[in-house]
């Protein structure tokens, strides 16, 4: 099974982690602006070798989770981290308000049924721990999903953590690896996100008056995603809290993490045995 990679973002899995306390810039002796650019561009060039690999090995499935507020760059992160990959071996799932079809089923059928095959990366932008942010700040959205049984809230969240868990070790267990990011961006960095999405006419539709809204409830949030990422970072589905107020570092940290994952997996193209370099010699002398 799939461990951590060991990152000053990776989030404890005894429950210690405080978002209060985790960064939103970068440490004080980050790399300047040029290098982390610099080190994008080596991860993405290996990235896209590792993912041949990956692909012709067809052992492994990965799996990338990102969450985050509005308007803290998983857009950009991801269209970044995996633009050199080839587009047959990645896809890429953005979850949204659920369907009627999605709210007659169980909260995580919605995101089993887009899991990346073997040998492929998958990428969630948002994902089932909707169910335990969104949802937890609006629980007035359970109306719509007509469960069974009236819990308490407090024990309906547990139950979810609970189920999460339980989903992702079997994701594990059976060759999935799990690499989930919270894009941990400050309030005042959004609030300055937000003017330019209405200052530049080309980000003025990424705007909304519901993102104002939902940043009223910013400290309901914070509490969501701080219970969330203590109750479900674990070795073999991490969480990784990367510092989102500066795009090149938040990049380069996230493709670093993602690379050091992929190349600790040893993905090889498949070996072939003599006989079968015979044959296939054999094979090349018949081509006219």
């Amino acid at each position: 099974m799939f461990d951590a990679v060991e990152s000053p973002c990776l989030v404890p899995f005894d429950g210690s982690f405080r978002i209060a306390s985790a960064p939103t810039s970068p440490p004080k002796h980050a790399p300047k602006e040029d290098e982390l650019r610099h080190r994008l561009r080596g991860s993405v060039k290996r990235l896209d070798r590792l993912q041949r690999r990956l692909y012709a090995d067809n052992r492994w499935s990965v799996l990338l989770v990102f969450q985050a507020m509005d308007a803290a760059g998983k857009d950009s992160t991801i269209r970044a981290v995996l633009r050199g990959i080839n587009p047959q071996g990645c896809q890429v799932f953005s979850f949204k308000q659920p369907s009627v079809q999605e709210l007659d089923h169980d909260f995580l059928w919605r995101v089993s049924s887009r899991l990346p095959e073997r040998g492929r990366i998958g990428v969630f932008n948002r994902s089932h721990y909707e169910e335990v942010l969104v949802v937890r700040v609006h629980p007035e959205f359970l109306k719509g999903q007509r469960l069974p049984v009236d819990l308490p809230l407090d024990r309906l969240w547990a139950e979810r953590y609970e189920s999460i868990l339980e989903f992702e070790r079997h994701l594990a267990r059976n060759g999935y690896v799990i690499a989930k990011f919270f894009l941990n961006v400050s309030r005042e960095e959004q609030a300055a996100r937000f003017r330019r999405r209405i200052d530049r006419p080309d980000k003025n539709w990424k705007f909304s008056e519901g993102d104002l809204e939902e940043r009223k409830r910013w400290d309901d949030y914070m509490k969501a995603y701080e219970d969330a990422l203590n109750a479900t970072s674990r070795p073999w589905a991490p969480w990784y809290a990367v510092p989102a107020d500066d795009k090149p570092y938040l990049r380069a940290a996230v493709a670093g993490i993602v690379e050091e994952a992929l190349d600790s997996l040893g993905p090889r193209y498949p070996r072939v045995s003599r006989k079968r370099k015979e044959e296939l010699q054999a094979l090349r002398d018949q081509i006219k």
